[in-house]
């Protein structure tokens, strides 16, 4: 096991009528910024409670936080928390309203000229207005972590960033304000939990068995959930395990003292720059032939994810191999999603812009850094 420290301040309040928690958790004697998107909470009811548990703050909005956010979104929401003076903000939203809070919590304290530096150039990140998240959408687990993923539409780019300075404070998990969530986000959200835990399982043995079957346990419920959905066993629990699982596969615990590799991933946000494709699937197409082409490197795991997630237990490592990857992909096709370039017709023409832009940053992708162009253009010709 590599070494490693562990920190996590965030406050989780998870269950039914949790919202209303709110009143306690969010500080009086500051203005707060209420953040979200395209304005679902407010037809899913989850506006009106926190309006409600708010009735005694101040409190101003900013919407329009789009998927996949937006730097010159973003800018506008910093703009608007500078000039009504704010001192907290909060998200209500998924994945996508989260990290366009972070960046507006890091952006409006930012010393520099260029917010954008912080992330193009990771630029340090030395203060941030504090933040708490009321989640409506399970997926990124972005409600316990650091992390955040902004995408700038001038230049067609979507590169992560992250500071320890944009832990949220709290963060508010209700299983309830799911169920009006359309099959499609919900398929989405379950493929990002399933790839976040890939990315830190799925590397190389360093003897870290309680990682390894905490990454498995959070696979195999997935699993066993995911069918349930809009089915006659879909319930309160059902939506309950999932969100569960999306904040546990990225809270920075199983990664503690292993190996991470998030290639998946950065070859998905180019994927999602260049064609405007929804994260999860860029994930669902990336991730089966990545593995495929990795499988050698990667082989240890690769077979123990065969025997413990999928029940696996061919002699033949490298057929063996094959069935786990087989599983994978039927079980993203289940869901609805794409797991082929083609099958959101994606030409080959965007494979050497993506390789040509992942081989010039450093390090390079992937848990030994040696992603380069011609790799990252054979794994997505492999995905064609």
């Amino acid at each position: 096991m590599l070494n490693f420290t562990y920190h996590n301040p965030v406050r989780i309040v998870f269950g039914r009528q949790s919202i209303a928690r709110l009143t306690e958790l969010v500080p009086e004697d500051l203005r707060i910024m209420l953040i979200y998107g395209g304005g679902s909470i407010k037809h899913n009811g989850v506006y009106e409670q926190i309006k409600s548990a708010l009735s005694n703050h101040d409190v101003v909005e900013f919407s329009g936080i789009e998927p996949n956010p937006l730097y010159e979104t973003c800018m506008r929401g910093v703009q608007l928390a500078k000039t009504e003076r704010v001192g907290f903000l909060l998200a209500a939203g998924g994945g996508s309203v989260m990290d366009a809070t972070k960046f507006i919590a890091a952006a409006v304290r930012y010393p520099g000229d260029d917010p954008w530096d912080m992330v193009l150039k990771k630029a340090t990140v030395t203060s941030a207005l504090p933040l708490g998240c009321v989640v409506t959408l399970p997926a990124t687990g972005s409600e316990t972590n650091i992390n955040a993923v902004i995408s700038r539409r001038s230049s067609a780019q979507k590169i992560p960033f992250k500071s320890e300075l944009l832990f949220p404070r709290f963060s508010i998990l209700d299983p309830e304000t799911t169920f009006s969530l359309p099959q499609r986000q919900l398929a989405n959200g379950i493929v990002d939990t399933f790839v976040h835990v890939c990315e830190q399982y799925l590397t190389y043995d360093v003897k870290a068995s309680l990682q390894d079957r905490q990454a498995e346990s959070i696979l195999l419920t997935l699993i066993e959930e995911a069918p349930k959905l809009s089915g006659p066993q879909d319930d309160y629990d059902v939506r309950a395990n999932l969100m569960w699982c999306a904040t546990q596969a990225l809270n920075h615990n199983l990664s503690c003292g292993v190996p991470t590799d998030w290639s998946t991933h950065a070859i998905g946000h180019e994927l999602t720059a260049f064609c405007d494709i929804d994260h999860a699937r860029a994930l669902a197409i990336v991730m089966p032939a990545l593995l495929n082409h990795q499988r050698h490197r990667k082989a240890d795991k690769l077979l123990k994810f065969a025997r413990r997630v999928w029940n696996i237990d061919n002699p033949n490592g490298d057929r063996a191999i094959d069935e786990a990857l087989k599983c994978t992909v039927r079980f993203f096709r289940d869901l609805g999603m794409p797991t082929r370039l083609r099958d959101c017709r994606i030409p080959a023409t965007v494979i050497p812009k993506i390789a040509k832009r992942l081989g010039q940053r450093a390090p390079l992708a992937g848990e030994h850094q040696d992603l380069d162009a011609r790799k990252v253009t054979a794994i997505l010709e492999t995905a064609m």
